[in-house]
């Protein structure tokens, strides 16, 4: 126990507000020095070097889709089940739909289980209409857009209000 003490006594840190006032803004000016560029240096080069300096953003991607349909998928099946699975129902509807028209395969071969297989992705707007009403009303039918891109993989999205 006294040992613990006595390192804890030891590693005693310093907060900002103990340091005196021109301590600490010698640090801030350390980090906020802008970039130095010679004055020889042509203006090209140092938006390079600006460039460079900057941490890089991921960049959405736009994706190519090859294909693209408008459906109106019915899911009056889904009122069949009882009311507590009914919302869970028409996501199956859903997906069963699309897999069927837009001629997504998901079964796997021999051959192709190296390979990734192409997948089916809802828009997070698609699955919150179908919940909007809760578990036990979901609607009798839904206006999507089924998108297909160049590595197979079918997006859908919610349909825009014409």
């Amino acid at each position: 126990m006294r040992m613990v003490e006595e390192e804890k006594e030891e590693t005693q840190t310093v907060t900002k507000e103990e340091l005196p006032a021109e301590e600490v803004k010698e640090e801030i000016s350390e980090v906020e020095k802008p970039l130095e560029v010679p004055e020889e240096v042509a203006p090209a080069e140092v938006e390079a070097v600006e460039e460079e300096a900057k941490p890089e953003r991921k960049k959405k991607e736009e994706e190519e889709f090859v294909e693209e349909r408008t459906y109106t998928i019915p899911l009056q099946k889904a009122l069949v089940r009882p009311p507590k699975k009914r919302a869970p129902r028409a996501m199956q509807l859903l997906k069963a739909f699309v897999t069927k028209h837009m001629k997504l395969e998901m079964k796997v071969s021999e051959e192709e289980e190296e390979e990734e297989l192409p997948q089916l992705i809802i828009s997070k707007e698609v699955n919150e209409k179908i919940w909007a009403r809760g578990i036990e009303k979901p609607p009798r039918k839904i206006k999507v857009r089924a998108a297909k891109d160049k590595d197979g993989n079918v997006t859908v999205f919610l349909a825009e209000a014409a």
